[in-house]
């Protein structure tokens, strides 16, 4: 019996199937639901996972706004970002992030578990986030499954 490695050609082809997972978020805690989500994205769920070939299915995430994370992070949790100029370091709380756009803090999330490589930074296209409920979210023509967490 030999090992089954997935090529770039069957993917094109159509020969793996990409399904679509639609998660709620709600009440959810950040990190584990963050793993969950990148090993669907990379398609680590799959018996034919190839690290170095796209597998992975397509994951809609709905209400982000409303996860939940343990301790005291939503004021201890910083977020960085840097303009490239002298003083242009700029840091926001968790809490402030998520009363912007909480769709940055779950793409933040799973981003940190790709590996760094143009691999993942076409994986992350994959990651659909939406902070409204289900009937909103536009991917009804796919129809996605509910991801089991």
């Amino acid at each position: 019996m030999s090992t089954f490695f997935a090529r770039k050609e069957d993917v094109i082809s159509g020969e793996i199937a990409r399904n679509w997972y639609v998660v709620d978020a709600d009440g959810k805690t950040l990190g584990r639901l963050a793993t969950r989500i990148a090993d669907v994205l990379r398609g680590r769920h799959k018996p034919i996972y190839t690290p170095h070939v796209d597998v992975g299915d397509f994951v809609i995430v709905i209400n982000a706004s409303k996860i939940k994370v343990s301790g005291r992070k939503e004021t201890q949790k910083k977020y960085y970002n840097y303009s490239g100029y002298p003083g242009g370091l700029r840091e926001e709380t968790l809490k402030e992030v998520l009363e912007k756009d909480a769709s940055r803090v779950i793409q933040h999330a799973v981003k940190g578990m790709f590996p760094k490589n143009r691999l993942a930074r076409v994986q992350i296209k994959k990651l659909k986030i939406h902070n409204a409920g289900l009937p909103e979210h536009g991917y009804a023509a796919q129809m996605p499954a509910p991801l089991p967490l």
